[in-house]
């Protein structure tokens, strides 16, 4: 199982930086995928996941509206556009898979199996 993010760097407030997360080993399609920060010392957090099926997207309060989080099942990839960057949301930023959340717990790190290795996003000006 392997999932490897892409796309991060450096960005100015106000900017804009796609991730991405090609995920291979496993039946992509079946399982809920997500993206967690972590910046240092901090734990890692939640920002935004999409359930297998239907595709329902959920998002933490501090990047709703700002963060879009898709998946394309064809190409086993997972993807987050990140708009009206801000310096707080400088992290090393991860994806994850689960073969099943409800929605309670989808938020929680402990409720994915897989994790790629993360990718560092900066802002700064």
């Amino acid at each position: 199982v392997q999932l490897v993010e892409s796309g991060g760097g450096l960005a100015q407030p106000g900017g804009s930086l796609g991730l991405s997360c090609a995920a291979s080993g496993f039946n992509f399609r079946s399982y809920d995928m997500a993206w967690f920060r972590q910046a240092p010392g901090k734990e890692r957090e939640f920002v935004a996941a999409i359930r297998k099926y239907g595709g329902a997207t959920y998002y933490a309060d501090s990047v709703k509206g700002r963060f879009t989080i898709s998946r394309n099942n064809n190409k086993s990839t997972l993807s987050l556009q990140m708009n009206n960057l801000k310096p707080e949301n400088t992290a090393v930023y991860y994806c994850a898979a689960a073969s099943s959340t409800i929605t309670s717990t989808l938020g929680r790190a402990r409720s994915y199996t897989y994790w790629g290795q993360g990718t560092q996003v900066t802002v700064s000006s």
